[in-house]
């Protein structure tokens, strides 16, 4: 059994993305997107034995480490998106024009590895089926 499958990650993954909700659920523009970090940190928050068991950092530029969390959720989500088993799209963030990208959790500030880079950043969202 994966890892995915051992901890329940993506029914994990698909409550944070229902959770955020945007308040004009008639907008012609949909739902927003969250990026891998958005819902790394949210889930850091909320299953924080989850986080501990598979060993991953959070992520982010200056942690030294080339896999992390958010590496791991942005890939196993989007091979979930092109097998089409799972209700959620993804879309990328150009790095085009970006300096950098923030994201806060508490007291902390997690800057973008990818920001600068040919890569750029996952974003993903419910699909409005």
């Amino acid at each position: 059994m994966s890892l995915w499958q051992q901890h329940d990650i993506e029914s994990k993954v698909l409550a944070i993305l229902r959770d955020d909700r945007y308040s004009d659920t008639e907008h012609h523009m949909g739902a927003p997107f969250l990026t891998a970090y958005q819902i790394t940190l949210e889930f850091a928050k909320r299953h924080p034995e989850t986080v501990e068991a598979l060993g991953y950092p959070i992520g982010g530029l200056g942690t030294g480490e080339r896999f992390s969390l958010s590496t791991y959720l942005a890939r196993r989500l989007s091979e979930r998106v092109k097998q089409g088993d799972i209700p959620v799209e993804g879309a990328f963030l150009s790095n085009w024009h970006l300096n950098d990208i923030t994201f806060r959790e508490g007291e902390d500030i997690i800057t973008s590895s990818l920001t600068g880079t040919t890569y750029p950043l996952s974003m993903f969202r419910l699909r409005e089926d």
